[in-house]
C-alpha cells in the first residue's frame, strides 16, 4: 500500500503542470478508512496503489480532499496524477472537480477507475462517456464536471450471488478465491490505465477487452 501523509517538500503534491504538458488525472474511486480498504467498492483505489508502487509515486494529502502523487510512464512520457479521494464514494465529484481545476486538466484527460458489477471479476472494459450505470461515484463526478465525457476503466467485480443486494455485495471484501487472483486483476487494470495515457482508447479496447465468443 502507498504511504499517505501531509508532508510537504519532496513528497508534496506536484504544482500545476506547465501549459502543453501531456498530463492525465487518474482517479481511483472508493470509500475512506480501513473498514472499506479491501472491499470490492474500493478496487479503483487498489489500482491507484498498484500504479503508485509500479512508478515509485508517493501519495500525499492535497487541499482538494484527496491523496495525490505524480508518476511518469517513461522519461519524457505522459504524466499521471494519481489520486484517491478522501471523500465517500457518493460525493467523489467534489475532490475530482477540485483537482481538475487545480491542475488544469480537461475532462477528456481524466481517467476514472471504478468497480463494475456488470463485468465478471476477471475482466475489465474501457469507455468514454455514456451512462454511469447506477454508479453513484460516477454520477457525482459527471454532475460536478458538467459532462460525462471522461475516460473510465471499469474493473469487473462480478454480480452478487443469489438475492444478495448489490450495495451489500460491493461493500464486502473479495472472496478467498478472488483474493488469489486479485494481484493479476489489479496489474491488468493498471496496464490499461497506462495504455489509455500513452496510446488511444481504441487501441486500449482492442488490447484489453475480451474477445467475443462465437
Amino acid at each position: 500500500m502507498t504511504t499517505q501523509d501531509t508532508a510537504r517538500g519532496a513528497g508534496a503534491p506536484a504544482s500545476p503542470p506547465a501549459s502543453g504538458a501531456s498530463t492525465w488525472l487518474v482517479v481511483g474511486l472508493g470509500n475512506p478508512g480501513p473498514d472499506y480498504a479491501r472491499t470490492r467498492h474500493n478496487v479503483g483505489q487498489m489500482v491507484i496503489d498498484e500504479l503508485a508502487d509500479r512508478f515509485g509515486a508517493r501519495l500525499t494529502a492535497h487541499k482538494a480532499g484527496a491523496a495525490v502523487g505524480t508518476a511518469h510512464t517513461a522519461p519524457g512520457g505522459p504524466k499521471l496524477l494519481l489520486a484517491k479521494p478522501a471523500s465517500y464514494m457518493n460525493v467523489s465529484g467534489r475532490p475530482v472537480g477540485a483537482l481538475a481545476r487545480f491542475y488544469s486538466v480537461a475532462p477528456a484527460n481524466i481517467i476514472v477507475v471504478h468497480d463494475e458489477i456488470d463485468i465478471p471479476f476477471d475482466a475489465l472494459k474501457l469507455k468514454i462517456g455514456g451512462s454511469e450505470g447506477g454508479h453513484n461515484g460516477l454520477k457525482s463526478i459527471s454532475q460536478v464536471l458538467g459532462t460525462k465525457d471522461y475516460l473510465r476503466v471499469r474493473v469487473g467485480v462480478g454480480r452478487p450471488p443469489g438475492r444478495q443486494p448489490a450495495a451489500d455485495f460491493v461493500l464486502r471484501p473479495f472472496s478467498a478465491a478472488e483474493r488469489e487472483l486479485l494481484p493479476l486483476h489489479l496489474d491488468r487494470a493498471a496496464d490499461a490505465v497506462v495504455e489509455l495515457a500513452t496510446a488511444s482508447l481504441e487501441q486500449a479496447q482492442q488490447k484489453f477487452h475480451p474477445a467475443p465468443t462465437r
